[in-house]
């Protein structure tokens, strides 16, 4: 396994605009992939060549715990994260506006590979891109933290393909380590009607626990972590 490489700024904006162009290419053979009707002949085809590709990319690979070269964990930012990183083949992806007072809009549009109940987007993706919006709203204003629990209360059916907006938003400030977050998710032609919410209490790792969970990636974790006087 190879570890990732350390790049400087002009390396790493090139790097991810290569990760985002195939992370767009990777979204499209996964739509294609699950609504395809094609052949048996066909599927096994391009069974064949998709694990060409994948031997392709495998020649270079870093560790399971490893922090990709594209990332920047000091403040958050995961290229290859599930919900909005442009690099990930699941993402749907959520576009992200951050606000510095403790709040986030996010915009999403979601397809079928995110599909529960025929027609509607599932359940436990609704809670991953509502949980996103609860942390990343206090981390935006320097409350970093890990979710340490979340509710979530689904008002409508969400049906896919539909733009949707999901709003983020600093709560209570409790003590050094500890806050609270709600957030809201809507259809974005009808943001009066709210189709799910959900709200958070965030943690974040004191210094040497957070030394201890992220200790194998080697790298310095700072958006999950408390502050220090210093910081």
């Amino acid at each position: 396994m190879a570890e990732a490489p350390e790049l400087d700024a002009e390396q790493r904006a090139a790097r991810r605009e290569a990760v985002s162009g195939l992370g767009a290419a990777l979204r499209e053979l996964v739509d294609a992939a699950v609504r395809t009707e094609v052949s048996i002949e066909e599927l096994a085809a391009t069974e064949v060549a998709v694990r060409e590709l994948a031997a392709r990319l495998r020649a270079e690979q870093r560790g399971l715990k490893s922090i990709a070269a594209v990332d920047d964990p000091e403040v958050g930012e995961r290229w290859y994260n599930p919900v909005y990183g442009p690099g990930s083949p699941i993402a749907p992806p959520m576009i992200v506006e951050d606000f510095p007072e403790g709040r986030c809009i996010g915009r999403v549009t979601v397809g079928k590979a995110h599909e529960g109940p025929p027609g509607l987007v599932h359940g436990g993706v609704v809670a991953t891109l509502l949980d996103h919006a609860l942390a990343r709203s206090a981390r935006v204003a320097g409350r970093g933290g890990l979710t340490a629990s979340l509710t979530v209360r689904f008002k409508r059916p969400i049906p896919l393909g539909v733009p949707l907006t999901v709003t983020g938003e600093l709560g209570e400030v409790i003590d050094d380590r500890r806050s609270t977050a709600t957030a809201r998710l809507t259809a974005a032609d009808d943001p009066e009607t709210t189709l799910a919410e959900g709200e958070a209490l965030l943690v974040a790792l004191r210094p040497e626990r957070a030394a201890d969970v992220f200790g194998a990636t080697g790298r310095r974790v700072g958006a999950w972590t408390a502050k220090s006087p210093g910081d």
